[in-house]
C-alpha cells in the first residue's frame, strides 16, 4: 500500500490480492480536476467528505447525500470538487469481464443511471474497503465484494432480481462448512470454493450465513482462534502460533483473537491457572 502527496492533497493506492479488484484508490483533493478520460475497468466511487461533480455521456452527475457512483468502462468522464473544501473519496476499480463482479453487458444500464442512492450498498462498500486494507482478510474481502456485486447487478437490472438471487441452500452451506473444516490452516479462496461447489460466490456466502448465522470468513477465523488458544496454553509464543494456525502474521492473529476472546493472545497466555 503506497501513500503519496502532501497536504492538502493526499492519495493512497494499492492492488489487493482479491480477484476482481484491480486497484483500491483513496484520495483527498482540494483543487485537482480530472480531465475527460476513460478506464478499462468499472469505477465504483463513494465520497466521504464534500461532493464531486462529473460529466458522463454528455450529462452532468454528482455525488451528494451518500450517493454511490458506478462509472462504466470505456465511457469518457471527468470530475471535480463541487464544494470549496474539496472532497475525500474511496474508489474501487473492478474488472470488466464476464467472470468479474460486473459483466460488460451492464455498461449501458450504468451509463444511463450511474448514481445510486442506496444506504445498504454504500455501507457494504465501506465494509469492503476496510477488509481490503487488512492483509490476511482476503476471504472476507472476496465475500463482501460478491455481495456488493450482487447488489449492483440488482440495481442495474431490477427486473432480474429474483433470477439473480436464488434462495439460500442448506446443502451448499454444509458443503462449504466441510471444505472450511478441512482447510482451516491453508484456507480457501471464495472463487475456488464456489468453483468446487458449482455455485455463484454471492449465493455461497448468503447460503452459509443463512444456515449458520455467521459469515464464512468469520467461521474460518473462529476455527483458527480455537486452535490458537490451545497452542498458547501449551506455552507456544504468539508469533509461532499465528503462522501455525493460518493467520497472516501476529497482528492478524491479535485482531481476530481479541475480537473473539475479548483479550489479546499475550494476555490470554499469561492468564493465571488454578
Amino acid at each position: 500500500m503506497a501513500e503519496r502527496g502532501t497536504d492538502p492533497d493526499r492519495i493512497t493506492a494499492w492492488r489487493p490480492e482479491v480477484k476482481g479488484v484491480t486497484e483500491v484508490f483513496h484520495a483527498h483533493f482540494t483543487h485537482h480536476a480530472y480531465p475527460m478520460h476513460v478506464h478499462d475497468t468499472w469505477t465504483l466511487l463513494i465520497v466521504d467528505e464534500g461532493a464531486v461533480r462529473y460529466d458522463l455521456e454528455r450529462h452532468e452527475h454528482g455525488t451528494p447525500l451518500g450517493t454511490v457512483s458506478l462509472l462504466p468502462p470505456g465511457v469518457p468522464h471527468n470530475g471535480s470538487a463541487a464544494t470549496p473544501e474539496g472532497f475525500r473519496k474511496r474508489v474501487l476499480y473492478l474488472e470488466a469481464s464476464d467472470d468479474g463482479p460486473l459483466a460488460p453487458s451492464l455498461i449501458g444500464a450504468a451509463a444511463d443511471s450511474p448514481d445510486l442512492v442506496d444506504p445498504l450498498l454504500r455501507r457494504r462498500i465501506g465494509q469492503l474497503h476496510t477488509a481490503l486494507g487488512r492483509p490476511g482478510d482476503e476471504l472476507e474481502a472476496a465475500a463482501r465484494l460478491a455481495l456488493v456485486g450482487e447488489r449492483l447487478r440488482e440495481r442495474l437490472r431490477p427486473a432480474l432480481g429474483d433470477v439473480l438471487r436464488p434462495a439460500p441452500d442448506g446443502r451448499v452451506a454444509d458443503s462449504l462448512r466441510q471444505l472450511l473444516d478441512a482447510r482451516v490452516v491453508d484456507g480457501v479462496g471464495l472463487e475456488e470454493a464456489a468453483g468446487v461447489l458449482g455455485v455463484h460466490p454471492a449465493h455461497l456466502v448468503r447460503s452459509f450465513s443463512a444456515a449458520y448465522g455467521i459469515a464464512p470468513h468469520q467461521y474460518l477465523m473462529a476455527r483458527r482462534v480455537d486452535r490458537a488458544r490451545r497452542l498458547l496454553l501449551a506455552g507456544r509464543p504468539a508469533g509461532e502460533v499465528a503462522a501455525d494456525v493460518g493467520f497472516y502474521d501476529q497482528s492478524h492473529l491479535t485482531r481476530h483473537f481479541k475480537r473473539v476472546v475479548g483479550v489479546p493472545p499475550g494476555r490470554y497466555a499469561r492468564a493465571p491457572r488454578p
